[in-house]
This record gives structure tokens, C-alpha cells and sequence, in this order.
């Protein structure tokens, strides 16, 4: 079977996108690799994000639409994506985000030269109403210390070989786990000794305006340590590890008007 013939399968939640959900599924039919399918799981929307895909699927038959009554969160979304998914790869989009039309086509030609890596992901460049503003870089080859302690696998621009997500029977189902389900997905592939290479140039944008950041709740940075710490075991990782997993409830104390002066650069003019 050659590169070419290998089918994506997108997997994507959505909730209250109604403003960007067109230009989300228009980044992926622009794609340079053409053998795809994007499932696009509406995750209860109270607005016409549903209605919108609904009537974007009548004219592209490689959208394949479901729906969940009431609002399950991610993990629950994507695992409902994955049972239906029928492609030999599964890459994630975001339905407020865009990605660069090239993103497929080289994704899948380093896991074809690779067949050693099941995970490949990349940088991303963050925007907002202004355009811009910031490139978010990640290491090359994550170690499982730096997959515990930061952020070594942006989720949104990921793409997997599909047999190793069913193997690990997709996203953990709990509610502990929520707006950190993909942490926990890569300490469950990396303890089965599954490893990651990061395309060092952002091949997705995305969307990080003030929206974005209203969405950090505290609760979901508590999730993220509790998971990092369990982390740790897992992966037999030592003390200093299990010190910098309280990174995420540490930067939570910070009043939000610091932090983010912290983490957003000047623009340039």
C-alpha cells in the first residue's frame, strides 16, 4: 500500500464554534493530501455550530458528522470519533484553529520513513484577533520526563498511527482527566515504550485570544498534577520529576493579569 493510498482519519470535537468552525473545515479540505476523512463530533453545542457542519457535510461526503445530546467533554468525544474512524492514521484539528495546507503531506511522509515513530506532531503559531503573535516550539524528540513535566506534544496538531491509540483504547473516560486528556494519552503510549518526533516548524495555528485563556480554569490545572503525578509512576520517573509536577497548580496561584503578561510577547511592528 503506498503513502498516498493510506487513508487520515481527522478527529474532531466541537462546542459553541459557530463563529469558526468554516474556516477550521476549510483548512483541512485545502490540504496537499487528499485521502482523508474528518469526523466532526458535536459535543452538545447550544448554538449553530451543528446546524453549520451539517450543511458543510451535504457538499463534501468526507465529512462524517455525529452528534452527543448533552455536553461529555473531549476525551468522551474523540474516543466516540475513534470507534467510527476507518482511516490508517488519526490526526486531531480543533474546530477554532487552522492548519497549514502541507500539514497532512508531511506528516505522513516522515511516519512513512519512520516507521520506528508512531506520534508525529509540531510547532504551533498562536493567534488571535489580531493575527499572530507567538510561536509555541516543542522539542524534537520528547523524552517521557519532558512529556510528564511541560509541554513536549501539542495535542491539537498531532497525528498518530491509528493501531497504537486503539491499542491503548483511545482517551481515558474520567472526569479527572479532562483538558488534560492528552497528557494522559502520551503516558499511556510512552509506557508502552511508543515514542514521538516533533516537525520543528509550526504547521498549525491556533487560536488563542482571551476566549481561550477564560477557559483555564483552576480545577483543570489540579487535573493536570494529579495526572502528571501518576504519571511519574508509571513511567518510574525520580523526585525531581515528581517536584515540577505541581507546575500547573504553582502558575494557577499567579493572578491571570501576570501571568499572561509573562507568557505573551511584545508583538513587532
Amino acid at each position: 500500500m503506498s503513502a498516498d493510498s493510506k487513508k487520515v482519519s481527522v478527529l474532531m470535537g466541537t462546542y459553541n464554534c459557530v463563529s469558526t468552525i468554516k474556516e477550521a473545515i476549510r483548512s483541512i479540505q485545502k490540504q496537499t493530501y487528499t485521502n482523508w476523512e474528518l469526523i466532526i463530533c458535536d459535543d452538545g453545542s447550544t448554538d449553530e455550530t451543528l446546524k453549520i457542519i451539517e450543511e458543510e457535510s451535504l457538499s463534501d461526503p468526507r465529512l462524517l458528522i455525529l452528534k452527543n445530546d448533552r455536553n461529555q467533554g473531549l476525551n468522551k468525544t474523540l474516543n466516540k470519533c475513534i470507534k467510527v474512524a476507518s482511516g490508517e492514521y488519526a490526526a486531531r484539528m480543533d474546530g477554532d484553529d487552522l492548519c497549514r495546507p502541507d500539514r497532512f503531506e508531511k506528516q505522513i511522509t516522515y511516519l512513512e520513513n519512520h516507521p520506528e515513530i508512531q506520534i508525529v506532531s509540531s510547532w504551533m503559531s498562536l493567534f488571535d484577533e489580531n493575527g499572530v503573535w507567538g510561536v509555541q516550539k516543542i522539542p524534537e524528540y520528547p523524552t517521557k520526563e519532558q512529556v510528564v513535566t511541560g509541554t513536549a506534544i501539542h495535542h491539537a496538531p498531532v497525528m498518530m498511527r491509528m493501531d497504537c491509540l486503539r491499542e491503548v483504547d483511545g482517551y481515558t473516560e474520567d472526569i479527572h482527566k479532562l483538558r488534560v486528556e492528552d497528557v494522559d494519552l502520551w503516558i499511556k503510549l510512552y509506557a508502552k515504550g511508543i515514542r514521538c518526533y516533533n516537525i520543528q516548524e509550526p504547521l498549525y495555528e491556533m487560536r488563542n485570544d482571551q476566549n481561550a485563556l477564560n477557559r483555564r480554569k483552576f480545577i483543570y490545572r489540579i487535573n493536570s498534577t494529579r495526572t502528571r503525578l501518576e504519571g511519574c509512576r508509571k513511567l518510574g520517573l525520580g523526585a525531581k520529576c515528581y517536584l515540577l509536577s505541581f507546575r500547573p497548580v504553582i502558575n494557577g496561584m499567579v493572578p491571570a493579569k501576570i501571568r499572561n503578561k509573562i507568557k505573551r510577547p511584545k508583538r513587532s511592528h
